[in-house]
């Protein structure tokens, strides 16, 4: 997992339920802790778009539900600033289900847009995507 170059903003607090963009089984996912996240005492994390989260599954298929999985955030709709100045938002949220922790995806298929700082942090992810924004 590499550093951001970007200051992204963290929109999507602990207990946020986003959908997934993947065809890995999972619809709707519910975050329970962002991993790597410092915060001051008493303040709940939040997760950006990069971040690798620990969710479980709220939708999905039978197999698939009420399972703990990773995660990575690839959309988000608070808007963030990339270092050329240019603010980026995009109209969901939305997540990829990662089958270990070293980013490599369970499923095969995106659909939408992907960060490009998603795409830098994950490689498996990157490989995968068609439209990175």
């Amino acid at each position: 997992m590499k550093a951001l170059k970007a200051k992204v903003t963290k929109g999507l607090p602990l207990g946020a339920k986003i959908p997934t963009c993947d065809n890995s089984g999972a619809k709707i996912i519910k975050i329970f802790n962002v991993k790597g996240a410092k915060t001051v005492k008493g303040r709940m994390p939040s997760a950006g778009v990069g971040d690798l989260v620990m969710a479980s599954v709220k939708k999905g298929n039978p197999d698939m539900a009420k399972q703990v999985v990773m995660a990575v955030i690839v959309r988000q709709k608070k808007e963030y600033k990339r270092p050329d100045g240019m603010r980026i938002k995009f109209e969901d949220n939305a997540a990829v289900v990662l089958k270990d922790d070293k980013g490599n995806p369970k499923g095969t298929i995106f659909k939408g847009a992907i960060a490009k700082e998603a795409c830098e942090r994950w490689p498996g992810i990157a490989k995968l995507a068609r439209t990175i924004v």
